[in-house]
This record gives C-alpha cells, structure tokens and sequence, in this order.
C-alpha cells in the first residue's frame, strides 16, 4: 500500500475508533469493568436507537456472578470489556454504582429489560427474534407475548443446540436472524456461553444482541421471579437458591464472597470524585 494511501486509511480508522468513544455510553469501573452509568429508560432508548438503525451490538445484562467469571477469566473479561452496553443487573452494581458518584442510577434488570423493549418494539414496529433456551419454554413465551403484546412482531423463535454447532450450521443461524429483518435478538444460552456468542457475531448479525439468560424461564412462568421488595432489597439471589439449590448453591458461594472482597478494596483505594467517564 503506498504511503499516502496508508496514512490516509489509518486516519480514517483513527478518525472512527475516535467517534465510537466519543459516543459510547457513560460507566463506571466495577472491579475493573466498565459498567454503563445511564438511568433504566436511557438504556432502553439507546437499545432501540441500535435496532432502529440495524446497528451489530452487543448488551449484557451483567450481575455478580459475570462480573467475577470475568475477574477469574482473562478470556471472558475481554468479551465483557468489548461489550456496547453493560447493564447493572443486580442490585450490588446498581450498589456500587451509587458509591461510586452515579447518584441516580437505577436497576437494569434482564426482565425488565425484556418487557420494555417488547413494549415499545410493538409501538416502534421493531421486529424481535428469540434465539436460545428450550422449544417448551419459547411455546410458553409466545403466547403470553400474543396476548401482552398484540402489535408485537416476532421474527422468529430458534432453541439452540447444547453440543458445539458446526460451521455451516452457524452460518444458516446467522443468516436467518439477518433474513428475518429483526432489529432486536434475544439470547438466552446461559452466562457466559450467551456472551461468548453474541462476541463472535458482532457484526455478522444485523441487530442488537441482548443477552437474557435466565429471564427467558421466568417470563415463561417456568420460574418464578422474586417479590419487589425482596429485589429491591438486595435478596434476590436468595430467592432464587431457595428455588434452585443445587444449581445456584455452587455459583453463589463461590461469587458473592470474592465480590464483596473487590468491591470492598476498589471503594478504599478508588478516587470517587474522579468518574472513569463523564456523566452527560
């Protein structure tokens, strides 16, 4: 490539990685990842500006137990950290995010997140595709969908395969969320296979990629979702142990102490009048 070529395509990269940054969201540093520092509805906003537009982004509804399997894995930290949006899912990063200067920071929760977009989705003509869980509980979700939200255009619905998929299967997958014109894809493989997949098809995949997890049972009524005031208060992993001991017993005794001990010696050593970006 001659020089002046050179110089001219490095500048325009330099120029577009610049715009990125200068339009990412605002966060802040939670034991080391950036969490995004919006209010609920900003998100959700930034979400269907995304999906309006076909954008290829990735959001990850981020709780304790992803932010310390990022701490713990190198590899995975790296996806959490290329993420568009990191949401505060569980109330100790909405915690965090408080002490740390962002005064109004509310909960944004996989949930919520999956009825507010499904409810302006419907008003904006946004299609949706449901990608992920099992056949039985995407059943269950489309008719509670039908009757919530009538005006709601469902793409599709596809359960994923557990085993590894094949290439070529991938590329059909690929092409039928981009064939389908949805703007918004909800993922739900389980954290951190979710994550890891919507990473490898940024920009193969024409849409937001929001990654739900555990949210796709629940709205089912498969699972049941814990009380306001329990949320509220911090206990929701609580609630859901009672209802999957063997399952969530491992993850949460594992996760919660070591959190508590980052979060703790972050708040020591950190600077909170210094914001790792500038709130708007």
């Amino acid at each position: 490539m001659p020089t002046n070529q050179a110089t001219k395509t490095f500048g325009l990269i330099e120029e577009h990685e610049m715009e990125i940054a200068e339009s990412s969201p605002p966060f802040r540093s939670v034991i080391g990842f950036s969490v995004t520092a919006l209010p609920f509805e900003d998100q959700i906003s930034l979400m269907l500006d995304w999906a309006r537009s076909h954008y290829s982004r990735v959001v990850c509804i981020a709780n304790v137990h992803m932010l310390v399997e990022a701490y713990r894995e190198a590899g995975f930290g790296a996806i959490l950290k290329r993420a568009d949006l990191v949401t505060p899912d569980g109330m100790p990063l909405v915690w965090m995010l408080r002490l740390l200067g962002v005064s109004n920071q509310d909960r944004v929760a996989g949930l919520d997140v999956l009825l507010a977009l499904c409810e302006q989705a419907s008003v904006e003509d946004i299609s949706v595709f449901f990608l992920g869980s099992h056949t039985a509980i995407l059943e269950k979700m489309r008719i509670r969908l039908e009757t919530e939200f009538p005006n709601l255009k469902i793409a599709g619905m596809e359960p994923l395969p557990f085993r590894e998929i094949t290439r070529d299967e991938d590329n059909a997958i690929t092409q039928t969320l981009n064939n389908s014109g949805a703007g918004l894809v909800f993922v739900s493989l389980g954290c951190p296979k979710q994550e890891i997949w919507m990473a490898a098809h940024r920009d193969r995949v024409r849409a937001v990629m929001v990654g739900l997890g555990g949210a796709f049972p629940v709205y089912a009524g498969v699972h049941k979702r814990a009380p306001r005031l329990i949320r509220s208060l911090g206990f929701e992993w609580l609630y859901r142990l009672i209802q999957e001991p063997r399952r969530l017993w491992g993850r949460y005794s594992s996760t919660i102490p070591l959190f508590i001990w980052l979060a703790l010696k972050q708040l020591l050593t950190t600077d909170r009048a210094t914001p790792t970006q500038e709130m708007p």
